[in-house]
């Protein structure tokens, strides 16, 4: 049984085939490195300077990120529009990063205190995890809003402005697209969101090798130093906070999973909260949120290609944390199987793992979420093992050591 993406609403269909002049006029531009940086100084209302984006150490994966869009990722009419917005917003963003700190140097000196980080593989739990300690008021999440839009920092307490609907906007386009998005993942700009988007200021990020099939970039990420975009992300939460004073953040990602040793380095007194699920269904989920994200940006997905690549992303990575030693860090362990039996235990567990106090209070508001947002209230995520191509016991037998270390089931 192969794939089946789900039916793209009408408007999507008539953009595609270029009957909407706008869009496909602007999506006719080349990703070209030297315009899309003119057009973001325009939009930022700077001289013709390209000075101000850095050196090659962003410029580099800036030009293997465009040059794998435009050659391999085989996008849409509406895939280049969303593509070329996604890259202009990244570039003005990092102009207002790097202006805001020129002007308040002493943000940099803002510390990030033991940061909790959520660092489990996808489809582990590791997002109710995170939404759960968000209810927590002693804990700080980033907003989707803030991560995308992060210059200037929020005024606490203050009225929203534009940058939420404009954030909001950039985000539920995902399921506009392909409505069958928000049963698997749901993106919002008032919802705490994953800290990669800090990561993509850099340009070193799989925002890319998520939403678009780009092997040669693929290839890049994973031999690059990851400690710059780890740097950028200090950066955007020193700018956060800036005007909230010193807070207590909790983070998420399952990029963290991967890149372990610049975590450390950057932030050497982080909590790792790690979630672990039995490593055939984690595959073949992650495999469809993938195809589904790549579905909204090209007609061109292959289900196949994508597990056998998170394959030996996960079985190098889980093999890696089975075997690394974080002695040093506060680290938890905890299981999917029992957020699904018993969700308030199971975070109690991680607080007493990570030295955090649950109040009575914190509980009861967990305890509201989760009736609130009861599991497959915007529909069912089906997908399938099966479907991958890959063969069940050799594929198991890999992640042997895995399981074994940790227990799963």
């Amino acid at each position: 049984m192969g794939w089946d993406p789900s039916s793209r609403p009408e408007w999507v269909q008539l953009v595609n085939r270029g009957l909407v002049e706008p869009i496909s006029d602007e999506a006719s531009r080349p990703l070209d490195r030297d315009a899309l940086l003119r057009e973001a100084l325009a939009l930022d209302g700077r001289d013709v300077d390209l000075a101000p984006f850095g050196d090659d150490a962003f410029l580099e994966p800036l030009d293997v990120a465009l040059d794998a869009l435009e050659k391999e990722a085989e996008l849409t009419i509406l895939g280049r529009w969303i593509t070329r917005r996604f890259l202009l917003r990244l570039l003005v963003g990092r102009l207002q990063l790097e202006r805001y700190v020129a002007e308040d140097p002493g943000v940099l000196e803002e510390e990030i205190v033991d940061p909790i980080f959520v660092a489990g593989a996808p489809r582990t739990g590791t997002t109710i995890l995170h939404a759960l300690f968000v209810q927590d008021q002693q804990l700080r999440a980033p907003l989707g809003w803030e991560l995308l839009r992060p210059v200037p920092p929020p005024v606490p307490g203050g009225p929203e402005d534009g940058r939420v609907e404009l954030a909001e906007a950039e985000l539920r386009m995902l399921a506009r697209v392909a409505p069958s998005m928000d049963a698997i993942h749901e993106y919002g700009a008032r919802n705490a969101k994953e800290c990669l988007s800090a990561m993509s200021f850099e340009v070193l990020t799989e925002e890319l090798t998520a939403r678009y099939h780009v092997p040669s970039y693929v290839a890049y990420l994973q031999a690059a130093d990851m400690r710059p975009a780890y740097e950028r992300h200090k950066q955007v939460l020193q700018i956060l906070q800036r005007r909230t004073g010193p807070t207590h953040w909790v983070l998420k990602s399952p990029v963290h999973l991967h890149n372990l040793d610049a975590l450390r380095a950057v932030y050497p007194d982080a909590r790792l909260a790690f979630t672990h699920r039995d490593p055939l269904t984690v595959l073949a989920s992650a495999s469809s949120l993938v195809a589904n994200l790549r579905w909204v940006h090209s007609d061109h997905v292959d289900l196949a290609e994508i597990g056998r690549y998170h394959e030996h992303l996960f079985q190098r990575s889980l093999d890696r944390l089975a075997t690394m030693d974080l002695s040093g860090l506060r680290v938890h362990h905890g299981h999917y199987a029992d957020f699904l039996a018993q969700p308030l235990e199971t975070v109690r567990g991680f607080y007493d793992g990570l030295g955090l106090t649950l109040t009575p209070d914190t509980e009861a508001r967990m305890r509201r979420h989760l009736d609130e947002r009861p599991q497959g209230r915007h529909g069912e995520h089906t997908y399938s093992f099966d479907e991958l191509g890959l063969g069940r016991e050799e594929v198991a037998a890999r992640f042997d050591r895995y399981v074994r270390t940790f227990g799963v089931t």
